[in-house]
């Protein structure tokens, strides 16, 4: 007996709706046969690649033959586009920020419930190698017990595209990449928040932030520096993490980096004095070269199903969903406390 395949209708075929068509190819279960968007130029591509092309939205909906509704549309219009799938009997996929509110996307989650379909949030950097490292680390106490992360991505491009210059849509970079990063954080550390710190940029000039850095305090003790930039001309790098047995770097998404650990079975040397400007210093000299040790980055554990994998199983009822619900909620309410802290210049202690 043949694997039931289920029919996906992207809305929204810019540039990201064009990429989830070409991963969708990869899958066996889930198969791209429509799209629809506002744009007729975007339409006629579709229709060039094979898909059927949908005059509105309301057709989409109407059609038994759509399965999944995969949203990738700005990010205002996801809510009222995602409750009408869903009361129209269809499984959703939405893009990230699912929602602009964290009360949307409460809305969002009832209605799922309520007719009993799939709704997911596509935060795909839980699959990025350069992540999962890092996590390994964590979980495996790789340098020690980790007390400070560092996550960083950084550019010099500005905000790109249109819409994501204009607050009614949903832009930024704490909507467009803080999302990736916050979530990656709150999937990693398993622990409640007790403060977070946050502040915007508005350097190009745009209603809305061009990059942003937050600090994040959990109860046991990890502080999380997260931060974006799109006036960066020189990047920091990727990933820079602190244990109590070493340190860790991740450069970029190459994968350049390492650990460098303490080694317990060298023999203790007083560091000697160094020249460090017009003074002289103990506490900031090189340690010997025995008493470290410089290590390759761990191979990461990866996610036990793909993206799309995992969706179709969790219609089959065959899996969880590696992004849950209510994890999706929590990295919405981060995000508003990043807003506030940012606002007030205040340090949100009451996040959760």
């Amino acid at each position: 007996m043949s694997q039931k395949k289920y029919s996906v209708v992207i809305v929204g075929f810019g540039g990201m709706g064009h990429y989830h068509s070409t991963l969708i190819k990869k899958n066996d279960v889930l198969e791209v046969t429509g799209v629809y968007d506002v744009k007729q130029e975007r339409l006629d591509y579709g229709i060039e690649l094979g898909y059927q092309a949908y005059p509105n939205l309301a057709e989409v909906l109407a059609d038994k033959k759509v399965d999944v509704v995969l949203i990738a549309t700005p990010n205002d219009v996801h809510s009222e586009i995602a409750i009408a799938a869903l009361e129209a009997g269809k499984h959703v996929i939405c893009e990230k920020p699912v929602t602009l509110s964290s009360q949307e996307f409460i809305e969002i989650d009832a209605v799922a419930k309520k007719v009993n379909k799939v709704f997911m949030t596509h935060q795909n950097r839980r699959w990025d190698e350069d992540f999962l490292i890092v996590k390994e680390m964590y979980d495996q106490q790789s340098i020690g017990d980790i007390f400070q992360i560092e996550s960083r991505v950084h550019g010099a491009n500005g905000i790109p595209g249109d819409w994501r210059h204009e607050a009614a849509h949903g832009g930024g970079m704490l909507l467009d990449w803080g999302v990736h990063l916050l979530d990656q954080m709150l999937y990693m550390v398993d622990s409640k928040i007790i403060s977070v710190r946050a502040e915007l940029s508005f350097i190009l000039g745009d209603e809305v932030d061009d990059g942003f850095i937050s600090t994040l305090t959990f109860e046991n003790g990890v502080t999380a520096i997260v931060e974006v930039g799109t006036t960066n001309y020189i990047s920091l790098p990727r990933w820079y993490v602190k244990g109590t047995e070493g340190t860790a770097l991740i450069e970029d998404w190459s994968m350049k980096g390492k650990m460098v650990k303490r080694n317990w079975d060298a023999e203790k040397v007083e560091p000697k004095p160094i020249q460090a400007g017009v003074g002289l210093t103990k506490t900031m000299a090189p340690p010997s070269e025995e008493a470290t040790n410089t290590l390759d980055l761990p191979q990461p554990q990866q996610n036990s199903q793909s993206f799309y994998d995992n969706f179709a199983s969790v219609i089959e009822e065959k899996a969880e969903p590696i992004v849950k619900n209510t994890e999706v909620l929590r990295n919405l309410r981060l995000i508003e406390a990043v807003f506030e802290a940012a606002r007030t210049n205040q340090i949100i202690t009451k996040f959760e």
